[in-house]
């Protein structure tokens, strides 16, 4: 009887060794989406080798005189030469000393546009807040803007095009841009390197914005590290030194 028993336990403690010691790559397999239902534990023990965040791709600049009015803002530049056409030389003759003036290239000064005037404060109204479902900032917070110009879509409507695979975690500015330019009789752009000013112009003009930066998401999510993350920019006050933006996460903050 108890060699019955044996045979019997030793299997099954083979069997649980084996769960135990393939569990961490059988938890690497399941997506991110599942993966947070679970236990803390196996959540770090699903965590991927590789936890490089991952940023959306910055697209290359663009120029946004096109929803300004051309020559709007313009950076300083620096002196430029402009080189006067060369003056032909004369073929010296023979027992004959000529002079031949030449002409030294003049620095010209590129003007220095003025920086067109915003008000001290400015806000979007009319802006329909979504909460992200999982993974889907992008989705969201592109949703929310469009609701400003009355475009209602959800973000399962825009997730379609941005991010046909569920487990897409990079949906880039330039992505964005392109649904709303094949997608929506609205025009987008995307560009980086902007400043604060640029943002309230964009904004004091009825222009919303979509900024990417990373996060360090809170509570019980803090596991999945830093990461990038959109904000729908809606307003800004001098007097306060503060912008407010709409928030696909954490809310109207």
């Amino acid at each position: 009887m108890m060699r019955k028993l044996r045979l019997l336990i030793l299997p099954l403690l083979l069997l649980i060794g084996l769960i135990i010691w393939l569990l961490p790559t059988l938890l690497k397999t399941i997506p991110s989406r599942y993966l947070v239902r679970l236990p803390e534990p196996l959540q770090q023990l699903g965590l991927p080798d590789d936890q490089t965040p991952i940023l959306p791709t910055v697209a290359s600049p663009v120029n946004a005189d096109a929803l300004l009015g051309a020559g709007v803002v313009q950076a300083a530049s620096l002196p430029a030469v402009v080189a006067e056409p060369a003056t032909p030389t004369a073929v010296p003759v023979a027992g004959q000393v000529e002079l031949v003036a030449t002409e030294t290239a003049v620095p010209t000064l590129a003007p220095t546009a003025t920086p067109w005037p915003f008000p001290a404060a400015a806000r979007l109204n009319g802006i329909e807040h979504q909460f992200q479902e999982w993974n889907n900032c992008g989705p969201a917070t592109l949703a929310m803007t469009l609701s400003y110009f009355q475009f209602h879509v959800t973000q399962s409507d825009t997730a379609t095009y941005l991010k046909p695979n569920p487990e897409d975690r990079n949906v880039s500015p330039y992505e964005m841009a392109r649904y709303v330019n094949e997608q929506t009789p609205l025009q987008a752009i995307s560009r980086a390197n902007g400043t604060a000013d640029m943002l309230k112009l964009f904004v004091a003009n009825n222009i919303p914005v979509i900024i990417e930066l990373g996060i360090e998401p809170p509570g019980e999510y803090r596991w999945l590290g830093w990461y990038g993350h959109y904000l729908l920019v809606v307003a800004y006050d001098d007097p306060s030194n503060g912008f407010w933006v709409y928030d696909s996460w954490f809310g109207t903050n």
